[in-house]
């Protein structure tokens, strides 16, 4: 979920703009509508758009959203492993973008996941938590559960927070 430089077509958390947001403090709870709609019209044309990922909630301390399996399996018709780390790092990223705030990006340096078990069809559902909310880093860890609540899959990621840069 990061680019760059925010330069060309390449969109990213830099494409959110945050601007006069009062909702995107360290530490603030729920979701704003606002924030919601910055998140979601950001994403035309990205791989989150291309996974049919959904988010659902985000605020600096959590995020959530969900992925269809369909469209998103290995050749022997399970979740990819890939897809799963895709959604935790997708949501890990913008809530550490909510945590930075206004003129900053938050860009992934460390992403790592734990597959505990398979899922064939319907949605799975990734909830991130923050662990650590600092000023030059924020880590999350983000639980994929499938469609009855049994955990797929438990990730970390860890975002750097830095001043965005001008296009």
């Amino acid at each position: 979920m990061s680019s760059r430089s925010g330069r060309g077509r390449a969109r990213s958390l830099t494409g959110v703009n945050l601007a006069g947001m009062t909702d995107t403090s360290p530490g603030e709870g729920p979701t704003s509508q606002a924030v919601l709609e910055a998140v979601r019209s950001s994403l035309s044309g990205t791989l989150v758009e291309r996974m049919g990922i959904e988010v659902l909630e985000v605020c600096a301390t959590s995020a959530v959203g969900t992925m269809p399996v369909e469209g998103n399996t290995q050749p022997y018709g399970l979740l990819h492993g890939g897809a799963s780390v895709v959604l935790a790092e997708t949501l890990g990223s913008f809530a550490a973008m909510v945590h930075a705030g206004p003129g900053r990006v938050a860009v992934g340096i460390e992403v790592g996941a734990t597959h505990h078990r398979s899922a064939r069809s319907g949605l799975v559902t990734g909830r991130a938590v923050a662990l650590h909310l600092g000023r030059t880093t924020a880590t999350y860890e983000i639980v994929v559960e499938d469609s009855t609540s049994r955990r797929v899959c438990t990730a970390r990621l860890t975002c750097m927070l830095i001043e965005r840069r001008a296009d």
